[in-house]
């Protein structure tokens, strides 16, 4: 049996049986996927599985990022979301190689289901650890899930500093001087 862990940056949503739901549909689907080449479907009586909510889903291979893709604007229900961002993490992160099937049991899977997005005027709105944050100018955005402060130990300017300049490719200070739009958002994390 594998290791359950939460980490929680918005009110809790979901109940313990719904991630454990949530991460057993990601492990099928990717190893269905990627054995057979189809996602497979199933009918979900569950109404909270069924709301439209973004989610990204993030793999590790050995403590290191393997694939992590997502969905901000939620068009489809929650359970659909993490299957299809389960199999674009193992399948289509332009920075990895697609999964082999030989590494699915080496992989760790975790899910973070969003709030939606809310456009900030304000940066010092921002809590780096609780938000996410969206930056966009034109055609060029990135986005940063709120662990990702956490995890790099990073402050509120760092944090927006990278994901300006080293993710969206903006300057590192658009986000002072009001160079791109930003949108904040929650995540409640949870994973194997």
């Amino acid at each position: 049996m594998q290791e359950f862990v939460i980490i929680l940056f918005m009110d809790e949503l979901l109940t313990q049986e719904q991630k454990k739901k949530l991460l057993k549909i990601a492990r099928e689907t990717i190893s269905k996927y990627i054995s057979g080449g189809s996602i497979p479907h199933q009918k979900e009586s569950d109404p909270v599985l069924n709301q439209k909510m973004g989610a990204f889903v993030t793999l590790h291979k050995e403590g290191r990022l393997r694939g992590c893709i997502g969905n901000l604007a939620g068009s489809s229900s929650l359970i659909d979301t993490v299957r299809e961002m389960a199999v674009a993490a193992a399948t289509d992160d332009p920075r990895f190689p697609s999964l082999e099937p030989d590494e699915l049991p080496k992989i760790k899977i975790e899910i973070s289901a969003l709030s939606p997005l809310r456009k900030i005027s304000n940066p010092d709105e921002i809590i780096a650890g609780k938000h996410g944050v969206l930056v966009k100018n034109g055609f060029t955005s990135g986005v940063y899930l709120p662990q990702v402060a956490l995890e790099a130990g990073w402050d509120k300017e760092e944090f927006m500093n990278s994901l300006c300049g080293s993710k969206a490719g903006m300057p590192a200070d658009a986000w002072k001087k009001g160079k791109c739009e930003i949108y904040i958002f929650t995540a409640e994390v949870f994973g194997e």
